[in-house]
């Protein structure tokens, strides 16, 4: 297996993907302005149902810092609809079925799933500069508390 993550100072891939409406987004969008990414395994299950709802609970305090929001899966942009709408999400949330971005991130590969090695989405997360370079890159988050550490590891005061 091919180690392809990411290290700070790594320029961020670009992409573009669809969003819950099909609506396409880019990396590019948010240029001149920090955007933390993150990549999660499933919509609507609990743990990233959880940590959905923490991105949308401190998506004011992370835009008053500075800090773009971006949640990208390999759901369908109909299944982020349904998951956008029955939590409630105000965070972006982006589909990339073909799983082009998740790999080029370093986010999708082997992990260890109740002892078996599978391959799958590996809960990530990778923080973009105003300049497109890599600032942070956290891979095998905990969905609860994580995003309550990543502000506190940004320095952000919640």
């Amino acid at each position: 297996m091919t180690d392809s993550r990411l290290a700070p100072g790594d320029t961020a891939p670009a992409f573009t993907l669809s969003d819950a409406d099909g609506k396409q987004v880019s990396l590019a969008d948010h240029a001149g302005r920090r955007t933390v990414v993150y990549f999660y395994p499933r919509a609507l299950t609990p743990g990233c149902t959880k940590q959905a709802c923490d991105f949308t609970d401190n998506l004011q305090v992370f835009a008053d810092a500075g800090y773009d929001v971006i949640g990208i899966s390999p759901d369908t942009p109909e299944k982020l609809a349904k998951f956008r709408d029955t939590e409630n999400l105000k965070v972006t949330l982006l589909a990339d079925p073909e799983k082009e971005v998740l790999k080029a991130y370093g986010a999708f590969g082997e992990k260890k799933n109740y002892g078996k090695v599978i391959q799958g989405v590996i809960r990530s997360t990778i923080v973009v500069g105003e300049d497109g370079r890599v600032e942070q890159a956290m891979y095998n988050v905990r969905a609860a508390g994580h995003v309550a550490k990543l502000l506190k590891d940004l320095k952000i005061a919640q």
